[in-house]
């Protein structure tokens, strides 16, 4: 072989690596903290780690739903909305992948570590 292919295909490895890479840290739970977040307000902030087993019922402008956490995990498990997309993203298992309600403004995310600044506005 030639040393171009060699090197080509050494530079082939290393791309495929780095994206395998992004795709592990994107997916990897940042942390054990969530928050279901409401119109922008943070209702509760759990601790999955320490959180007993239980349901949470959310209401906006009339209709419900419910949180359930089990287990050390957390997920929309009934809405009272049209397309139901929350109830069947199932477990929050990434951090780059909230569980988000339209309908009712309602996300379950991982909580960030509050050092991170998205933006400053003067």
């Amino acid at each position: 072989m030639s040393k171009q292919k060699i090197l080509m295909i050494i530079c082939v490895v290393v791309f495929l690596l780095g994206i395998a890479g992004s795709i592990l840290v994107l997916l990897t739970p940042h942390g054990t903290q969530v928050n279901i977040v409401q119109d922008g307000i943070v209702l509760y902030t759990i601790d999955l780690t320490t959180a007993q087993d239980q349901t949470l019922e959310i209401e906006y402008k009339g209709r419900t739903n419910i949180v359930q956490i089990e287990n050390g995990r957390i997920r929309m498990l009934e809405a009272e909305c049209p397309d139901q997309t929350c109830v069947h993203m199932g477990w929050l298992d990434s951090g780059a992948m909230p569980i988000v309600c339209l309908p009712n403004h309602l996300s379950i995310e991982y909580a960030g570590s509050g050092d991170n600044i998205d933006a400053v506005i003067r």
